[in-house]
């Protein structure tokens, strides 16, 4: 079997005991960057051949996992932080596997854009993520454009060299939105920080990124046009509760709900 293993995204004990326990069974291990998965596996004594499978080698590397597999090997493939294919390498080989009959499956564990979207308080009912952005500024532009009409909160991964680029063109295209960084997800120095595109993200960039967008506001929705306490008020007097209330407005203003708790407490 071919096993795609979910690694930590920065604390070493965030690994699964079913990842543990697929690591030390495999024949050999294809991972992104040999030296950063060493540091991993050496934490808990796991010694196996390690090849390389990244971005710049993902065909070869597929046909490497096929003809291992073909041997009888068990073979495991991670990236350097969280579920490979997703903004990792990997995706080719999975298309090489069902093209050519073989089976894997997934070990699920830590996800950097779902934590970030858990720690960010935005609505998370429904949301769409769009990983990294291109690297030149009117591809970036262009794809932000068809995103642009998305009521529905946005997941983006960003390098911290990028983070104010991203930041500027979306706010050239969304207009003002309600926004969260989150950085060193789940390391001792973790931060969430709550903006507006208009505002900006101050402070150095340190680490790797993701930034939470909200959605378009509805611009046919009247109650917008309302103060907030209106606009709590007018779902109460159609019947919801008042924790309802706060949640139906926020979610209308694409802001969180903590936001506009404080304007419900003499409601």
């Amino acid at each position: 079997m071919v096993y795609f293993v979910a690694t930590p995204i920065g604390n070493l004990k965030d690994i699964s005991l079913r990842a543990l326990e697929v690591l030390r069974g495999a024949d050999v291990i294809f991972c992104e960057d040999t030296r950063h998965s060493l540091k991993l596996l050496n934490a808990y004594e796991i010694k196996k051949p390690l090849l390389s499978c990244h971005k710049f080698n993902e065909k070869e590397a597929a046909d490497k996992i096929v003809e291992a597999y073909s041997g009888g090997k068990q073979v495991a493939v991670i990236s350097d932080a969280g579920m490979p294919v997703i903004s990792d390498p990997g995706n080719i080989v999975c298309r090489t596997l069902t093209e050519r009959g073989v089976p894997y499956t997934i070990i699920p564990g830590a996800n950097a854009f779902l934590s970030a979207l858990v720690l960010s308080a935005m609505p998370a009912d429904r949301f769409a993520f769009l990983g990294f952005l291109p690297d030149k500024q009117g591809e970036r532009q262009k794809l932000l454009q068809r995103y642009k009409g998305l009521d529905i909160t946005m997941c983006f991964h960003a390098a911290p060299q990028d983070v104010d680029r991203y930041i500027a063109d979306m706010y050239a295209v969304f207009g003002d939105r309600p926004a969260c960084a989150v950085r060193e997800i789940t390391k001792i120095h973790e931060e969430v920080v709550h903006f507006t595109l208009a505002q900006g993200l101050e402070g150095e960039k340190r680490g790797e990124y993701v930034l939470i967008i909200g959605g378009e506001q509805a611009a046919d929705n009247p109650l917008n046009s309302l103060s907030p306490e209106q606009h709590i008020r007018a779902y109460m007097d159609e019947g919801y509760d008042k924790k309802e209330a706060v949640k139906r407005a926020a979610k209308d203003r694409g802001v969180t709900k903590s936001e506009l708790y404080k304007y419900s407490i003499d409601l």
